[in-house]
């Protein structure tokens, strides 16, 4: 959008009545890196429905940016018969935001319906023999087996984030979106103020109560609301959501572009500052239904085409502190990586030989429909950097851009391209949500269970019930190189690289909680 068309059209909803009616020091702007298409967190991935869900929902169990899981609406468990019973007590004092008290009975409800989205959800449900709500406050599992990983199942940061709704909207069916947004979280959805493609408005929720002791971090900790209202306002322009940065009109931009941080860092108002220290992992992701993806020879022909700096250097520039490449399936510098299989991405690359690969393999000119998105920003041009590889590559490329909200609409699509589906498309996803394959949907091979791209690859699927059955760090580290050089062959998708986003934000924030965008602890002076 050219910053006159997005000024104009936007005029009104940034001067909505209601801004007035709050001082604005307790009024806390903020630009996401998306606009907010889908409201319900249990059912898309995307990360503006993440963070939009945090604010509205709160989780049995936190993560804090060291992986470290802790209560957070449970007050505590117990666990019995050799791990085999678990008693998840909550809190005292857990309210709706229409006043009605939170039950275990919700819980259970919510546990169920996001257990069917989650692919560390559903390993949890394949442990368990029975989940019940003996009494108000108790959530109790009976496993067939034990399950250590219950409590960082349930905290679990990324997406999809298992959120506690109360039952009714809880026994919504797992793949249909629930819109009435009632949670038990530190913030209100305010719905009537909701402009699509353009804001969203949150207030305080006077009746949370906060855990008690602990450090905010991450998602863990006490969630303490030091503003009365958050809102985000769409700007997919990065020069105009700049502008708006250096003018004082908003104070926390999630995503600055590489192209504007120089300015930005030179506004004495503003710190420029990695905020989401895991990085962002960029990946290529093939439609393992439709040709010529779901051949696995194809796939693995084009490994020779990959120069994964090209990918990251695109979208970070030539500060090589901004980006690392090559990667392999697992966020560097977590316990998981390897160098297992990654000789693959090392040297030179050799177009002529791909294409003869490419051949061999039974690729016989059929058309690549690669999906794009102009927003954000970095997708378009990882999109772009994905088609000249490509077409290097010797493949008839249709690259197809749109805006995000269509883009993840249509990679839902299981239908051939000559009827509206696609090939292949580039994301990125951050690294807390690929450090071990407990968290890993874009590492899973479970077909009609799996992320979009919907791979049935059985092999790495025992390797993958294999990890979650061993005991111990040393013992899961080797089989996470088993699953890295599974991976190297079946190809659930092709890593691209890992890349820093830089985040603006007033110097009027302070206590900013590390690790992505949540609005709790936050002061604005």
């Amino acid at each position: 959008m050219k910053r006159r068309t997005f000024l104009a059209a936007g005029a009104a909803v940034l001067a909505a009545p209601a801004v007035g009616h709050a001082q604005q020091s307790r009024v806390l702007r903020f630009i996401p890196q998306t606009d907010l298409t889908v409201l319900d967190p249990v059912i898309n991935a995307s990360y503006a429905t993440r963070n939009h869900g945090y604010m509205i929902f709160d989780t049995l169990y936190g993560t804090d940016t060291q992986f470290r899981v802790t209560p957070q609406m449970v007050e505590g468990h117990v666990v019995e018969n050799d791990g085999k019973l678990w008693r998840l007590t909550l809190r005292e004092g857990l309210k709706w935001h229409d006043g009605e008290r939170v039950l275990a009975r919700d819980c259970v409800a919510s546990i169920r319906r996001w257990a069917v989205r989650d692919a560390f959800g559903q390993g949890l449900m394949a442990a368990t023999e029975e989940l019940s709500a003996p009494d108000d406050r108790t959530i109790q599992f009976r496993l067939k087996a034990p399950f250590p990983l219950l409590p960082e199942a349930l905290g679990k940061m990324p997406s999809l984030v298992p959120v506690m709704m109360p039952e009714r909207l809880a026994s919504t069916d797992p793949f249909t979106q629930v819109t009435e947004m009632v949670g038990s979280g530190p913030f209100r959805f305010l719905a009537n103020e909701r402009v699509s493609g353009a804001r969203v408005a949150y207030a305080r929720f006077d009746g949370y109560v906060p855990r008690s002791g602990g450090v905010a971090d991450g998602t863990a900790g006490p969630k303490v609301v030091h503003v009365d209202r958050v809102e985000w306002t769409t700007i997919p322009d990065g020069a105009t959501a700049a502008a708006a940065m250096r003018s004082g009109e908003q104070d926390w931009l999630e995503f600055a572009a590489n192209d504007v941080i120089p300015l930005l860092a030179r506004a004495r108002t503003l710190k420029v500052a990695v905020q989401e220290q895991s990085g962002m992992i960029t990946l290529m992701r093939m439609n393992h239904l439709q040709p010529p993806f779901n051949n696995p020879a194809i796939r693995r022909a084009l490994l020779g085409a990959v120069n994964q700096a090209d990918f990251v250097q695109a979208v970070a520039g030539a500060d090589s502190s901004m980006w690392h490449a090559p990667i392999g399936f697992f966020t560097p510098g977590s316990p998981m990586a390897s160098d297992a299989g990654m000789e693959v991405f090392k040297g030179p690359r050799d177009y002529e030989k791909v294409r003869r690969e490419l051949a061999a393999a039974g690729y016989k000119g059929e058309k690549v429909v690669l999906l794009g998105a102009s927003d954000p920003a970095f997708i378009g041009t990882l999109a772009e950097v994905a088609a000249d590889m490509l077409r290097k590559a010797g493949m008839n490329v249709d690259l197809q851009m749109s805006d995000w909200g269509t883009l993840t609409a249509r990679r839902l699509s299981r239908e051939p391209v000559e009827k509206g589906g696609w090939s292949c498309l580039m994301t990125a996803l951050t690294g807390v949500d690929m450090v071990n394959p407990a968290l890993q949907l874009a590492l899973r091979g479970n077909g009609d269970k799996a992320m979009y791209g919907w791979p049935n690859l059985p092999e790495l699927e025992t390797l993958v019930a294999e990890w979650f059955a061993a005991d111990g760090v040393p013992a899961q580290q080797a089989v996470a190189r088993k699953l890295q050089l599974q991976a190297m062959q079946d190809l659930p998708y092709i890593p691209t690289g890992q890349f820093m986003q830089a985040a603006a934000q007033s110097t009027k924030l302070q206590d900013v909680v590390r690790g992505f965008p949540v609005f709790w602890n936050v002061r604005k002076a």
